[in-house]
């Protein structure tokens, strides 16, 4: 026998449905199925089932619904009578809502437990119990909602195990969070779904639609999780939090739970490469972490910055990460230190003592050796964990696989290594664990007693490389020693136009595990690409298709298609790197074209600091000239000399970051001075990017030094309709920005700033965020002071993360302003005494000091 209650009362026997008439003997069916096993007291159904107004013989009552009940189950046993009550004599697995918590509560323990593939398929299993709505046919309207909030709950866990497998249903998602509007769960998941599909604009605007809804329904802001949801997916692909991982964890228990106990700030974990440091930290870590690859970094500051999305400005990056991060309780994991050890350490030391809730785990081939530092080395697995790591991949490519005799054997021949053993397992595809131990036993060879340069685990890896090296074909290792030749993995179309070599040849390197394939981007573990390296280099091929894709993505970085492009470079600016550096020694000249080639994706998503070290190199071996390469050169290398080299410079400009070298370096043309031919070769372009930045420039001294509103009117429209015309966001949101502060109608101003805000946050500009976030609350201060408030705070929230204390000194201004409104004269003093302290040089900084003086003469005015 089972009975339903996850939707209309039923009961099924091995014959078929059971018609159960009457609303009365359902109830009394669905109150015993409840608690299903148990006796339920005699008042408890009687109350159930006739309320307030029962009959004057309750209890005859009662035993004729049984008697109705049990002629219509056909089996008088199954519902018991006892003195105190009756009973359903059935198991918890007979009733579909017993069965709903079971595997519910299976499957968000498994999702805790980090596993979001058992969690999806048990939830599933779970809600696939449910018929309608809860007791749809009888009035047990307490037990129905409880149920109905179960299965929420279940709902919205089973999100997030689609979530973490990237496969959420968006329009599902959409409307659990229309049946529960205030549930900010929900509602961050909706903005996750959204983001997963490439749709960030429409994530963005969920949660402007929560922050309404909230504001409206409970009076209140999101939560600080609904916020880091937020602030998570506006810093898009350029923050990296951990990577998920495609297999198993294996071992370690010992090691984790060694972490999981260190009190220490900087836990760094060393050992050989090979050894598995990588995944214990990203096990040890769990989902929030900052992840910073330094394997293809020249810089740990820079590289740090890229992994928090945040762009460098004048700043040293040392005090932009400090700016960012000193109020966070943030986990960083910095892996792969050992070619950047000093460095590391040096960071490591300065936001250890600027950053009190910030914490460290490194990953090494060596300590840092800096104060405070705990090491936990990492050991080779031992036998059991060893066999069973092989196991588990071994079966990954042979579902059959068995360990016998030899799967021990070879664990101890490869020293417990993980890289060494997995290298190994994914050969039992076609090699029997036999022939895999005899191939060990000749290759192998201990090399190292008494070397302390040549670790023994180090040239026991190397001679598993080498032997996964010896069973490729010829053209397996050409391409495999190509593939050698990127820092930042390759797309498949990289791979065939430098390597040669077709997909088929690139998918054998993969099934032998001596290539990953993620994200459709191929890449070799570190180990791997250093011993391919030493076999064949193209670096001039990949400086050549690398050139080439940065000539192709300049133009279209200023498209409508521009977030894909930006994308593009984002994720090649490690091969970026590697052919600037490359052709800066051996083809200088396509190395200055190549620098004003990215000049613009540079300036947007912000890499001064590493930028500057190349440029500067590059300059060394270049001859001087008037050209606008040069200019881009010098601006990036050594702005201060590029102010004189405008009055040499002939048109026409092929790279718009000149225009804006030239705005940032020599500030607003003098009205007295005489124009030069480069402002007349300029205003003379009929590139219509250039006329829309010559559209908003006159707009700016129209309005700011001659106080034409009319005219900045008119140079606004169009250089916007230029603009938009193009699909270009970032110049789109500068003019519509300052149409908002030319417009006299304060809704028009609002929603002007916000399409800025729209187009700004698409292109995942963080500064530009904050800063316009700022003026959407100047624009709102005297319309909706309450919702001006919540906007300065978040600016300031923006820009402590991103590090640009103007914009946080800006923020304060406009926080006290409204203090001194309420009459909270301490508080608003406060404020701008904090906003003074943290401003410093520059042109910015300077303007935010004018303010910040004038709103302090007016609060000692008011005193």
């Amino acid at each position: 026998m089972q009975v339903g209650i996850l939707g209309p009362v039923e009961a099924h026997s091995p014959d078929g449905k059971i018609a159960v008439g009457g609303p009365r003997p359902r109830t009394l069916l669905a109150l015993l199925a409840i608690r299903v096993g148990d006796i339920v007291p005699l008042d408890r159904l009687v109350d159930e089932l006739y309320g307030a107004e029962p009959p004057s013989d309750a209890a005859n009552a009662l035993q004729g619904q049984v008697s109705r009940l049990r002629r219509a189950l056909g089996d008088a046993s199954l519902v018991e009578f006892h003195p105190a009550g009756y009973r359903l004599a059935l198991t918890a697995a007979d009733v579909d809502a017993h069965r709903f918590a079971a595997l519910a509560a299976e499957g968000g323990q498994a999702l805790e437990q980090g596993d979001p593939r058992a969690a999806e398929s048990l939830l599933s299993e779970a809600l696939g119990l449910w018929r309608g709505p809860a007791l749809a046919d009888v009035a047990l309207p307490g037990h129905a909602t409880r149920l109905e909030q179960q299965r929420s709950a279940a709902s919205s866990s089973l999100v997030a195990a689609r979530i973490r497998l990237g496969r959420a249903d968006v329009d599902e998602v959409r409307e659990l969070v229309r049946q529960h509007p205030l549930d900010e769960r929900l509602r961050g998941y909706l903005m996750e779904a959204l983001h997963q599909q490439g749709r960030r604009a429409e994530a963005l605007q969920a949660f402007e639609d929560a922050r309404e809804v909230l504001a409206d329904e409970l009076g209140t802001d999101p939560s600080a999780d609904l916020r880091a949801v937020h602030l998570r997916i506006l810093r898009g692909r350029a923050h990296r939090e951990p990577p998920a991982q495609l297999t198993s964890f294996v071992g370690r228990e010992r090691e984790l739970a060694r972490i999981a106990a260190l009190s220490a700030r900087l836990v760094t974990l060393t050992g050989p490469g090979g050894a598995g440091k990588t995944r214990l930290a990203l096990q040890a870590a769990g989902p929030g972490a900052v992840f910073v690859d330094l394997a293809p970094a020249k810089d740990v500051a820079a590289a740090t910055l890229q992994a928090l999305g945040l762009k460098e400005t004048v700043l040293e990056p040392e005090d932009r990460l400090t700016l960012a991060l000193r109020e966070r309780d943030a986990l960083l994991v910095l892996d792969n230190c050992e070619h950047l050890v000093e460095q590391a350490a040096r960071l490591a030391q300065h936001l250890l003592s600027t950053c009190p809730s910030v914490r460290i785990l490194a990953t090494s081939r060596e300590p840092l050796g800096i104060t405070g530092e705990t090491l936990c080395p990492v050991p080779p697995l031992d036998p059991e964990q060893s066999v069973a790591l092989f196991t588990d991949r071994a079966r990954l490519v042979n579902p059959a696989f068995a360990r016998d005799p030899h799967t021990v054997e070879i664990c101890r021949e490869l020293d417990g290594l993980p890289l060494a053993i997995e290298l190994a397992a994914a050969r039992t595809r076609t090699l029997t664990t036999a022939e895999i131990a005899d191939r060990l036993s000749d290759r192998f060879r201990l090399l190292t007693k008494g070397n302390r340069a040549a670790a023994p685990r180090h040239q026991t890896l190397r001679a598993v490389v080498e032997w996964s090296w010896d069973l490729l074909s010829p053209e397996e290792r050409d391409l495999a020693a190509c593939l050698a030749t990127f820092s930042g993995g390759a797309t498949l179309e990289a791979v065939e136009e430098v390597c040669g070599h077709d997909l088929e040849t690139l998918d054998a390197l993969v099934d032998k595990s001596l290539v990953e394939a993620a994200d459709g981007r191929y890449r070799m573990l570190a180990t791997i690409r250093e011993f391919c390296a030493r076999h064949k280099r193209v670096d001039a091929a990949h400086a050549t298709y690398f050139r080439d894709l940065a000539r192709r993505a300049d133009p279209e970085l200023r498209q409508r298609d521009q977030v894909r492009w930006f994308d593009r470079l984002t994720a090649e600016h490690a091969n970026l790197m590697q052919a600037l550096d490359w052709t800066t020694s051996h083809e200088p000249e396509q190395a200055l074209r190549l620098v004003s080639d990215l000049a613009w994706y540079w300036y947007v998503k912000g890499s001064r600091t590493e930028v500057q070290g190349v440029a500067r190199k590059l300059l060394d071996v270049v001859t001087e000239q008037s050209t606008e390469e040069y200019v881009v050169l010098l601006a990036l290398a050594e702005p201060e000399r590029v102010p004189g080299r405008f009055a040499d410079l002939r048109g026409p400009i092929r790279q718009p970051f000149v225009l804006i070298a030239w705005a940032m370096l020599s500030g607003p043309p003098d009205p007295a001075s005489p124009r030069t031919p480069l402002q007349d070769e300029v205003e003379r372009s009929d590139d219509p990017w250039i006329q829309g930045l010559i559209g908003f420039s006159n707009a700016y001294l129209a309005w700011t030094a001659d106080g034409d509103r009319a005219r900045a009117l008119r140079e606004s429209r169009k250089a916007l309709r230029l603009f938009e015309n193009l699909g270009e966001r970032w110049g789109s949101a500068q003019v519509l920005d300052v149409l908002a502060t030319l417009t006299e109608d304060p809704a028009e101003s609002l929603a002007l700033t916000d399409q800025a805000l729209r187009a700004v946050a698409e292109l995942g500009a963080q500064e530009e965020l904050a800063e316009l976030r700022g003026r959407r609350a100047d624009r709102l201060l005297d319309v909706d002071e309450a919702q001006a408030e919540r906007d300065y705070l978040q600016a300031l929230e923006l820009a402590t993360r991103a590090g640009l204390s103007a914009t946080r000194a800006l923020a304060r201004v406009g926080l006290a302003e409204i203090a001194r409104r309420r009459g909270e004269r301490g508080r608003a003093e406060e404020l701008l005494l904090e906003a003074r302290a943290e401003l410093g040089f520059g042109w910015m900084h300077s303007s935010a000091k004018e303010q910040v003086e004038a709103a302090l003469r007016d609060l000692a005015r008011d005193g």
